[in-house]
C-alpha cells in the first residue's frame, strides 16, 4: 500500500517504512506527525483518487530529527552598475519515518 501526500506545498509518494525529508514541522524529535492532506492512496486491489482529498485518510509517521540542507549562494548581480549582493540560505528540514497508512 502506498499514498500521495502533500505537506509543505511539496507532494510525496510514499509506503510503511519510508523515510522522507518534509519542509519543516515545528515538531521535536520523537514525535507523532499525521499527515491528513492524502491526495492518493494505492491498494492491492486498485486505486483510490481523492477530490482533492481522500476521505478519512490519514499517514502516520514519527519525527526522526530536523536539520538543514547544505548551503546554497543565491548572487545577484547586474553588468555595468556595480550591483553585487551575496546570500546563503539552508532550507530547513524534518526527517520523517511513515509508520502507517489509514484509508
Amino acid at each position: 500500500m502506498y499514498a500521495i501526500v502533500q505537506t509543505g506545498g511539496k507532494q510525496y509518494r510514499v509506503q510503511v517504512g519510508d523515510v522522507v525529508y518534509v519542509e519543516k514541522l515545528p515538531l521535536e524529535e520523537g514525535a507523532t506527525v499525521e499527515f491528513g492532506e492524502v491526495l492518493l492512496v494505492g491498494k492491492e486491489d486498485g486505486v483510490v483518487v481523492g477530490r482533492p482529498l481522500v476521505e478519512g485518510a490519514k499517514v502516520k509517521g514519527t519525527v526522526l530529527k530536523q536539520g538543514k540542507a547544505k548551503k546554497i549562494i543565491v548572487f545577484k548581480y547586474k553588468p555595468k552598475k556595480n550591483y553585487r549582493r551575496k546570500r546563503g540560505h539552508r532550507q530547513p528540514w524534518t526527517k520523517v519515518r511513515i509508520e502507517a497508512i489509514e484509508a
